[in-house]
């Protein structure tokens, strides 16, 4: 594992707490995917084996989902696990990866063990978001809630992870599209079906421009490729349209996003009223609640399109 960036103030205080002997047997750790809670964990977890030289341990085991959620099964399994003694030493950490997949049943039958688990073991449970996680499961744990790095840090994410590669136009583009986020900064650039996907999303811009009606419901079929991105779908197009707007306002390159695609955004903005913009951002709007409420993707994208059509 290479240098860790940013969460200083929380990883300082967990390693204090570690070397006084006064850290708690469970945390929950919790952030948006891609901000740092698997190498965070990691991290602790090797600092409360006392590991050096970034050594691996057997006692450090990771749990990660191979289905939708973990049930009462998987409950269980770690449970087995927890019980059984360090191989290496006197701890043993386990790592809960997508914690807010635990269902309701299997977070109750953790609940025991979580408040009173074995001398040396450690749970730390990672997730996205606090609201599917059980009170009774969280008043049993210390809660680290990671909030987005600045632009210098996921800039340094960056250069760690080797970026010399890539312009510095697409670097400063993927910075301003992480929002803070080292992993969403990272598949800016290296995720293929992610530059695919901003290329369809700027050729529907240029078809709303056009009124190209007739091909416009073909981006339907397009989309439907991309259903576990449908959050990075709705992000990119407001930023596109975000970029637009900004460039008519200001008429230079200075706060746009997207400078990767400035080119586009320059035509588009010659092209596209601010009300056929406001509009769109709206279809945007309505498509990303009724995506929150578990509405059907493609019948959801579908609405949107067609929203679209009608926006003079």
């Amino acid at each position: 594992m290479g240098e860790f960036i940013g969460h200083s103030r929380i990883l300082n205080n967990l390693n204090l707490r570690i070397s006084s002997g006064e850290i708690s047997h469970a945390h929950i750790i919790v952030g948006e995917d891609g901000i740092g809670k698997s190498p965070l964990a990691i991290i602790t977890a090797k600092n409360i084996l006392g590991l050096r030289n970034n050594r691996e341990s057997v006692d450090i085991i990771n749990y990660r989902l191979k289905k939708a959620s973990f049930g009462v099964d998987e409950a269980r399994e770690i449970i087995n696990e927890i019980n059984k003694k360090p191989y290496e030493g006197d701890k043993k950490i386990i790592i809960i990866h997508d914690g807010n997949k635990l269902t309701v049943q299997a977070q109750n039958a953790l609940l025991k063990t979580i408040e009173e688990p074995p001398k040396g073991v450690y749970i730390i449970l990672l997730c996205e978001s606090l609201e599917l996680i059980l009170d009774t499961i969280k008043s049993r744990c210390e809660i680290h809630k990671l909030t987005p790095l600045s632009n210098e840090e996921v800039n340094l994410y960056l250069k760690n992870i080797g970026i010399s590669e890539y312009k510095e136009e697409e670097v400063s583009a993927a910075i301003s599209y992480a929002e803070g986020i080292p992993g969403k900064a990272e598949a800016f650039l290296k995720d293929s079906s992610l530059k695919n996907l901003r290329d369809i999303l700027i050729d529907l811009l240029y078809k709303i421009v056009k009124g190209d009606i007739s091909n416009l419901l073909e981006f339907e079929d397009k989309f439907s490729s991309y259903k576990e991105k449908k959050e990075e779908i709705l992000n990119i197009l407001s930023s596109f349209v975000r970029d637009i707007m900004v460039f008519k306002e200001i008429n230079n390159e200075k706060g746009i996003i997207n400078k990767d695609k400035i080119n586009d955004i320059k035509q588009l903005a010659i092209e596209m009223s601010y009300k056929k913009l406001t509009k769109i951002i709206d279809k945007i709007g309505e498509c990303r609640y009724n995506l929150l409420k578990n509405s059907n993707f493609l019948l959801t994208v579908r609405v949107m399109l067609i929203g679209f059509m009608e926006v003079k």
